[in-house]
Formats: C-alpha cells, sequence, structure tokens
C-alpha cells in the first residue's frame, strides 16, 4: 500500500495530551493518535494510500483480518465466522458470515438505527469496487479475477445507471449469512485481498442517502465510529456501543506472555473509550510533544537518533527512567523516486532511467535520513519475503558517477546537455522538503536539472492516478506478505489509476507476472519471483531507494502494542494504563 516517501513509519499512532481532559478525568480511556498526512475521506474505495485505509479501517470491516498477535503474518476470520471452505480445484471460496453484526447507527437506516449486515451487503461491496462510474483505486485487486466481474464492469460502463442487481457468478449470495466466490483462475492471494480496506462491507442506504458525500459520512460495522469528517485537522472517534463480540487474542508468538501481550486475553474489544486522530505533519512537532509526554509514541528523528540509541547499549538512560521503551521496526515495504513512464522523457528511455540511478547516493540519504540502518533496496522485493535475493546487487543501484555520466551521454545527453529540467513532486514537509533537495544535488552533478515540486498528500496522489507527474517520491508497503504485492507495481494492466502510479508498461515482465500470479507457494515460483527481481533491477522501472529499518519510542501507560506490517483495524487492540500514566507522566 501507498506510503509517503519521506517518513520512517515506525509506528502509525502518536497519542497526544500531556493533561487530563475531561474524558479522562471521567474515567474514559483516551487514545490519542497521529497521522502525518490528511486522509482522503472514509471511502473503501479510496483506501489505496497507508493513511486513509487506517482511518477507513477503523470503521468498517471485511470478511478476513491478519491475526494481531502471531507470527509468521497469518489470516484470522473477522465479519466471516470461520476461515472459507475451498473447492479442490481452488476457485471456490464459501464463506459463513458472523450473526448479529450490525452497522452503526445513521440516518440512513429507518429511525436512525444500523440493521444486521448480511452476505447481500458483501456482494454490494465487491460490485461496488468494480463499477466502472467509481473508478475505485482497489479495481486492480480484483480486476480479471473473479468470474463475470470484468463482463458485469464492462456492460455498464456505458449504461446510465449502473445495474447493481445483475447477477454475477462470481460472487453469490447463497443465503443471508453465506456467500460464495468463484474465481477465474487460481489466485493465491485472493483471502489476502479479503483482509484488506478496498474489500470492506459498506450498506447500500449510506452510498444512496449521502451520494458524493459518502466518503465523509462512514457507516460500517467496525469497533469505532465516528461523526462526519470535514477535512480538519483531528477526527474523533468513540466506542461503538452495538460491537459485535470480538475479544483480544488468548494466543500470539512464543515470548508474548513474557511482553505482557496476552494480560488482556478474552477482554471484549476495543479496550479504549474514545479515540482522537491528530494530523501532524512535521516530525520536529511530534518529537517536542513526545518528549513532553504529549504524544504515546514517536518514531526516533534521524538527527536525534544517536542520542536516543546508543550503539551496543540500546536506548539511552535518560528515557528508560522516565519509563520510555523502544522497538525496533524492520519493515516490509521499499521506497522510491518513480519515473513516470507516460511521460514522453521517461518512456522507453532506459538508459536515462539508469544513468539517475546510478547518480544516486543511497549511503548518503540513509545516513541523513533513515538512521544509516536502512537496507538500500537493489530491486522491488524486501527482505525476507520469498522472492528476495540476499546479497544481490544490481547493476545500476550502486553509486557510480563515472556510469552515471557514460549512460547520460548514451542516451544522447551529454552532461545533461539539452535535457529539459524534470519536475519532481512530493509530499510536502520538512524532511521531505530536504530529501528532494539532496537528490536535486545528486542529479545536478551529472547535469540533469530537478524542480522540486511540494504538495499536499491528496493532491499528490491526484496527480499520481491522472498521470500528470514526470517524476514523484513515494513508497510501498506490503498489503500482504508476498512479493506478488510488490512486483504488481510493474504490471500494466495495473496503470494508474491503479497501483502502478508509475506506469511502466514491459510485455517481458507482464508475461511472467502473469505467469506467477497464479502458481501456489512453491520453489518454482520462487525462482520466477527471482527471476523478476533482477529483471527489474536491470530495466530500472524506478529509483529503488530503501527498505526501512528503525526504531520507535513508547510511554510507559500504552500497552499491547506489537509492532505489525499490517496496521488496519488494530487500534482496537490497544489499551492505556491510566494509573500508569498518572504515576510516570510527572517524570518526563
Amino acid at each position: 500500500m501507498i506510503k509517503i516517501w519521506g517518513f520512517v513509519v515506525l509506528v502509525l499512532f502518536i497519542a497526544a495530551s500531556c493533561t487530563k481532559n475531561n474524558s479522562e478525568a471521567d474515567g474514559e480511556k483516551v487514545l490519542y493518535i497521529s497521522t502525518p498526512a490528511k486522509v482522503k475521506g472514509f471511502d473503501p474505495n479510496e483506501a489505496s494510500d497507508l493513511y486513509s485505509g487506517n482511518e477507513v479501517a477503523r470503521v468498517y470491516e471485511g470478511l478476513l483480518q491478519f491475526h494481531y498477535l502471531k507470527r509468521p503474518y497469518t489470516l484470522a476470520p473477522n465479519l466471516a465466522e470461520a476461515m472459507p471452505t475451498v473447492s479442490t480445484d481452488g476457485l471456490t471460496y464459501t464463506f459463513k458470515l458472523k450473526k448479529g453484526v450490525l452497522f452503526h447507527d445513521n440516518a440512513c437506516f429507518p429511525q436512525g438505527k444500523g440493521r444486521e449486515m448480511t452476505s447481500a451487503d458483501v456482494v454490494y461491496s465487491i460490485k461496488r469496487l468494480a463499477d466502472p462510474k467509481l473508478q475505485s483505486k482497489g479495481w486492480w485487486l480484483v480486476d480479471g479475477k473473479i468470474a463475470g466481474l470484468n463482463d458485469w464492469r464492462e456492460k455498464n460502463a456505458d449504461a446510465e445507471l449502473v445495474d447493481y442487481e445483475a447477477e454475477i457468478p462470481g460472487v453469490k449470495a447463497i443465503d443471508s449469512h453465506t456467500v460464495q466466490f468463484k474465481l477465474t483462475k487460481p489466485f493465491p492471494q485472493f483471502l489476502y485481498a479479503l483482509a484488506m480496506p478496498f474489500t470492506s462491507v459498506v450498506p447500500k442506504e449510506a452510498v444512496e442517502k449521502y451520494g458524493a458525500e459518502f466518503l465523509n459520512n462512514p457507516v460500517g460495522t467496525g469497533p469505532f465510529t465516528t461523526e462526519t469528517y470535514t477535512q480538519s485537522n483531528k477526527i474523533v472517534y468513540t466506542k461503538n456501543p452495538k460491537y459485535r463480540d470480538e475479544f483480544y487474542p488468548s494466543e500470539g508468538e512464543e515470548g508474548d506472555e513474557a511482553k505482557g501481550l496476552l494480560k488482556d486475553k478474552g477482554k471484549k474489544l476495543p479496550l479504549v473509550d474514545k479515540l482522537v486522530v491528530s494530523i501532524i505533519t512535521e516530525e520536529q512537532t511530534r518529537w517536542l510533544n513526545f518528549l513532553k509526554g504529549k504524544l504515546d509514541t514517536m518514531s526516533i528523528p534521524a538527527e536525534q537518533f544517536n542520542q536516543v540509541i546508543i550503539p551496543g547499549k540500546g536506548l539511552a538512560e535518560d528515557f528508560t527512567k522516565k519509563g520510555i521503551r523502544a522497538e525496533k521496526k524492520v519493515g516490509l515495504d521499499v521506497t522510491y523516486n518513480a519515473f513516470n513512464h507516460e511521460h514522453k522523457l521517461f518512456k522507453n528511455n532506459l538508459k536515462l532511467r539508469q544513468a539517475m540511478s546510478a547518480a544516486y547516493d543511497r549511503d548518503k540519504i540513509n545516513k541523513n535520513f533513515f538512521y544509516g540502518i536502512s537496507v538500500p533496496a537493489q530491486s522491488i522485493v524486501p527482505p525476507n519475503i520469498a522472492g528476495h535475493i540476499e546479497g544481490f546487487k544490481g547493476p545500476y543501484q550502486n553509486l557510480d558517477l563515472e556510469k552515471a555520466k557514460k549512460l547520460l551521454a548514451e542516451a544522447g545527453y551529454p552532461n545533461g546537455k539539452g535535457l529539459p529540467e524534470i519536475t519532481y513532486h512530493y509530499k510536502y514537509d520538512t524532511k521531505a522538503r530536504q530529501m528532494t533537495e539532496m537528490f536535486q544535488q545528486m542529479m545536478s552533478k551529472i547535469g540533469i536539472k530537478i524542480k522540486p515540486m511540494g504538495v499536499t498528500w491528496p493532491e499528490l496522489m491526484k496527480l499520481v492516478n491522472t498521470k500528470q507527474t514526470m517524476m514523484f517520491g513515494m513508497a510501498w508497503g506490503a498489503d500482504y506478505p508476498d512479493a506478488e504485492n510488490f512486483l504488481q507495481l510493474l504490471y500494466s494492466p495495473n496503470q494508474a489509476p491503479g497501483s502502478n502510479g508509475s506506469n511502466f508498461h514491459d510485455p517481458e515482465f507482464d508475461k511472467m507476472y502473469e505467469k506467477a500470479s497464479v502458481m501456489g507457494d512453491t520453489p518454482e515460483r520462487t525462482a520466477l519471483y527471482e527471476k523478476m527481481y533482477k529483471y527489474a533491477a536491470e530495466k530500472t522501472p524506478l529509483i529503488f531507494g530503501f527498505h526501512r529499518v528503525g526504531y520507535g519510542l513508547l510511554h510507559s501507560w500504552l500497552k499491547n502494542f506489537k509492532f505489525t506490517e499490517f496496521t488496519h483495524g488494530i487500534s482496537k487492540y490497544y489499551d492505556i494504563d491510566m494509573k500508569t500514566k498518572s504515576e510516570n507522566i510527572e517524570k518526563l
């Protein structure tokens, strides 16, 4: 899932208040959270970036979710009663749904009372994902994979009104609490898709009542509810009083019990009464507030890293004596500087792309912005996923200015002569601006002129989705633990507004991807993934940056925190120990 390039996203949940507010004084547990970018709204169809996806998943749910504590990452039922039964040919999946699950109370329902969620809602939500009028950012996830869905989409492309009543053979409500999917071909990642915000279940009544404003009026089944979103810098959620019976996990991986992660086992979720999300874009502002106890958790700014984490010793004593603890994060992600391959300058201009990649000083960026401990990316698949080749060195992924100058001349632009200025869009904040300026300086060493263009996150996404950039900065975090989720970023049918925002088009890569995408988890598939990994390194569709590694800090009163790559919906597991907070906040 898309993430902002310039951020080391270590801990996504940042609380903010050092004094008791009225809710806390009344005994309410309030978790204060921060996100580093404005969200586009609450429509699951638009949940193409991490930040929007996190907010969507507080109020909406899908059939499946990731088990919060188990590692390796394991899928578990969410709205589904259990994992599905699967036909022997791997094409038919049948789910039983939990009974008594209610949508949030909302004016879209009679008397304002939320009704029970049924299999018809699941079918409606999948059709909505495919609706040609809506152009969902998540269409790539199901495109060509569910029987009859593409035909339905094509038939309705020119229709005045989309026919939601028409049956689709690949997604049917067998009865009120049984839904069945039939695939066109094996799709080993299908169950992962049902744990993503894109496939969250929405009620038809809300879509019809709010129309274009549906994205600002969330009505889900999730653990939290919220009022109309006004694009402000604060989102307030309250505990869903009618939330179904879901309980904190009673098992995890080895060591979880010793860390206190099972103390709340069996308790009904969510564990806090209120959730306040503040949009704070500047890292330094968050850091200063953390030091004052106004934030519950915080990633360590690069410039403070050596004062916080002491080599060979860990967290500095100044922090440990205040009850602060550190959590290390090794992410399943990749950062990159993207070319727009639809732009005439980069389309089929392999030598130019290779030259720019060879001029990119990853060591300098790593030292200045990623603590010097992140892993320079040699291609697109991160470590700890089958398909990544440990120890592989890409031919253009390491600094070599002489090679870069030679390649630039071969591209027809000796010393940059004749090459137009390249505009580079990035999500505007201090760190991203500094990183972009450093990239600008690196390219100038071989005669390439870069013009930085800072914009808001929604503006950046709009520019990327409408193919109006030349270059842009971005990162992708895993939607699920499979190399296919990264390789699909380069698959041409996924071009913008899909996940292939760089609009890369290579028939040979597409051919390999299509073969791998229907294969099960076998040594043969891993070998093909590795071939694609090397191919991407050679073709340089992106300037690959880093697989990020870092640390986050947590105050003593935040309970049940465990790092996960899949952050959607996890705030229901967090707890605030009010007694510990009262005792320790004075030490700061």
